[in-house]
């Protein structure tokens, strides 16, 4: 990570982290704003790399999609302060003002860009794209949702994130198709509370870290990489029960906020959007699958010169979040009873 050991890298980091608590803090919508392009010009320094044309060109495309998102929204709100009083086209204003949020964030619809970019991204980078690029938008969306319009994205987000990543190949666009369909779930835990989506997102952000850091000890980019790497059985297990948690299943502590969310839903009559959200997660688990069945079974490729060792110090730190994951149910009914 050398990020930490580079100085401009930690200042375009502590801006980035600056910006968000500027944008979610804010008092208006113009403050909201400024917030929003900090937090953009401080990561396009943090992908752009020289020696990779892929990165270059992602941080070009990252530029270009957020800038139009921040025009339209940034565009909507004079609107809205202007035609105030009439509120006609309040319904509009509000569907408007939250596309612009939802295209910054990589929400299905306006998701085209966000695969795209991932592929010319490093792991750590994709995990910040995943997880801290998120929080404003995510928030300044609850400040102003339109909720008819909220559920249809919601529904269409969970759709597009499973079958979008069942003829992925490469990891990082299956990260990020997972993610366009952990962002339905997060919307929804937004309508419900604003706790809750707190409570989601730590659990989100914990095992997609995990996942991002173990891609960038072992250096994987690819499913078929997998295949002949001679990685210890335990990393493989740790994997294993790591995405699984992601995916939502139930013995593990990922499925434990999505738990609370479709028992909110159900309590409340939203049975469709339930039954959608479950179905999408069972093709985002098929896909998991299909990434630890090859690192488990085609294992015929034993190559002396491939060897992976962790440091004791991270190994223990997997195998404890492990833990942390298969013991995610009974701390939960715990928590319950």
């Amino acid at each position: 990570m050398f990020y930490f050991m580079n100085s401009n890298k930690m200042f375009f980091i502590f801006i980035l982290f600056f910006s968000t608590l500027i944008s979610i803090s804010s008092n208006s919508w113009l403050g909201c704003w400024i917030g929003l392009e900090i937090n953009l010009l401080s990561f396009i320094p943090l992908i752009s790399n020289s020696n990779n044309l892929l990165s270059s060109e992602a941080s070009l495309k990252y530029f270009l999609t957020q800038s139009i998102a921040s025009i339209n929204f940034l565009f909507f709100i004079l609107l809205k302060m202007i035609f105030m009083k009439n509120f006609e086209m309040n319904n509009f204003f509000s569907i408007m003002i939250n596309s612009s949020l939802l295209m910054k964030m990589g929400s299905a619809p306006f998701h085209f860009w966000f695969p795209n970019i991932v592929e010319g991204l490093s792991w750590f980078n994709n995990f910040i794209l995943m997880s801290w690029q998120k929080i404003s938008p995510i928030i300044l969306l609850s400040y102003y949702f339109n909720k008819n319009f909220l559920i249809l994205i919601i529904m269409l987000n969970a759709i597009i994130g499973a079958i979008g990543g069942l003829n992925q190949t490469s990891l990082r666009k299956l990260m990020a198709f997972s993610s366009i369909n952990n962002l339905s779930w997060m919307m929804s835990s937004i309508m419900i509370s604003e706790n809750l989506w707190i409570f989601y997102f730590l659990f989100y952000s914990m095992l997609i870290s995990i996942m991002c850091f173990m891609f960038y000890m072992l250096n994987l980019f690819f499913i078929n990489q997998l295949f002949f790497i001679n990685i210890n059985y335990l990393i493989k297990l740790s994997l294993l029960i790591n995405f699984l948690s992601l995916g939502g299943l139930p013995p593990f502590i990922g499925f434990f906020p999505k738990w609370i969310i479709i028992n909110f839903f159900m309590n409340n009559n939203f049975y469709f959007i339930t039954f959608i959200l479950i179905m999408s997660s069972l093709i985002l688990l098929f896909f998991y699958i299909r990434i630890i069945y090859s690192s488990f079974m085609f294992n015929y490729l034993k190559l002396k010169w491939i060897k992976i060792y962790f440091k004791n110090k991270m190994f223990i730190l997997l195998n404890f979040i492990s833990m942390v994951s298969i013991l995610g149910m009974i701390l939960s009914t715990f928590f319950f009873l």
